[in-house]
């Protein structure tokens, strides 16, 4: 775990993402109770690593746009194990290309866990491209409470995403196109 950048969720990150979750839930399937402030928390998450400032975000008036120019956080809140995927769902990735995906892991006790408590380790795992995400292998991955998600996910196992020490400059080389 020591290889990918860790940020500690504070409970003033959780306080202002339970205001935002009911101007940011989306109308989809919905894998477990907490996937919206999971969502919110990964983006502070990012924004605390790349910015130094986790309050550096767009949540809430980004709808329809990139978490952040260019980029998309795609955030899981579960136990963490390098066998865990960056997952992006098959319409989303027809609909979107932003120039990076960014895979966040909430390190949480329990897969099903209906909370997010302070102190929750984020590690920021590593980064694709579109072109690497729709290249990649789709199934549907279920649901957290069990049996079929009714959708599928292209997906990238964590150890083969592009490593965080990478990402400055490649988005640098984005940001001068």
């Amino acid at each position: 775990m020591s290889a990918y950048p860790t940020i500690v969720i504070i409970g003033e990150m959780i306080d202002q993402a339970r205001k935002m979750e009911p101007r940011v839930a989306v109308n989809r399937t919905i894998a477990s109770d907490v996937d919206t402030l999971a969502g919110i928390l990964g983006e502070m998450a990012f924004a605390q690593w790349f910015y130094g400032d986790w309050r550096h975000n767009s949540v809430g008036k980004n709808k329809g746009q990139t978490d952040f120019a260019g980029i998309e956080i795609k955030t899981s809140a579960f136990p963490f194990r390098e066998t865990l995927h960056l997952l992006v769902r098959e319409d989303y990735a027809q609909k979107r290309k932003p120039a990076f995906y960014v895979q966040v892991i909430l390190n949480i006790h329990q897969r099903n866990a209906r909370e997010i408590p302070a102190n929750t380790p984020a590690l920021i795992c590593g980064w694709a491209t579109p072109a690497e995400v729709d290249n990649a292998p789709k199934k549907d991955w279920g649901s957290k409470g069990g049996g079929r998600g009714g959708y599928l996910c292209h997906a990238i196992p964590i150890n083969k995403l592009h490593p965080m020490s990478e990402f400055r400059e490649a988005y640098r080389k984005f940001s001068s196109q």
